[in-house]
């Protein structure tokens, strides 16, 4: 057999296990499975990587489904830096201002490829206008959306991700 005839062999054999070799059984996609689960799900789920990110999935926890409201500060509705506020102030015991534009100047600025669980994410969603979220890990984030009240997003989302405009580490605290 020559070599050409034995790397040809090989790459069909591979090419062929591999094709077969990726397939789950209809039964691991069934609702319920792990493997079924949502990435956003998938975040919540995973175990606590951090005391920080621990605290602060307990505080989303109380706040998920909440209505977004521009200027609430409540369970009856809220708005983006209204959460962060409550998240942060009840997982961290740490004061943030009231507005976006006055969050986006606390604590150091860090680099999207650096980001840690409790960094406040920033992005620019109109001419004159922001919106904030806590970074959680693996790509997700927590925020208070216009259109699905607060809830868990990625940023690999290509809306987020070509809105990102800084990031922010305003606590000293191992994520």
């Amino acid at each position: 057999m020559t070599f050409r005839s034995l790397i040809s062999l090989l790459f069909i054999s591979f090419t062929s296990f591999s094709a077969f070799s990726f397939q789950l059984p209809a039964s691991m996609l069934s609702q319920g499975h792990q493997l079924s689960v949502s990435p956003a799900k998938a975040a919540l789920e995973q175990k606590d990587t951090g005391p920080l990110r621990g605290r602060i999935l307990t505080q989303y926890q109380k706040w998920k489904g909440t209505n977004y409201v521009w200027g609430g500060t409540t369970h009856r509705g809220v708005d983006c830096s209204a959460l962060m506020q409550h998240l942060f102030s009840d997982a961290a015991q740490l004061s943030l201002p009231r507005t976006t534009g006055e969050q986006i100047h606390r604590g150091i600025q860090v680099a999207e490829y650096r980001l840690k669980a409790g960094d406040l994410i920033f992005f620019q969603t109109g001419p004159h206008r922001r919106h904030v979220g806590v970074y959680i890990g693996n790509h997700q984030f927590i925020h208070a959306s216009t259109s699905q009240g607060v809830t868990v997003s990625t940023l690999a989302n290509n809306y987020w991700h070509s809105r990102f405009i800084t990031a922010r580490r305003v606590t000293g605290e191992a994520a």
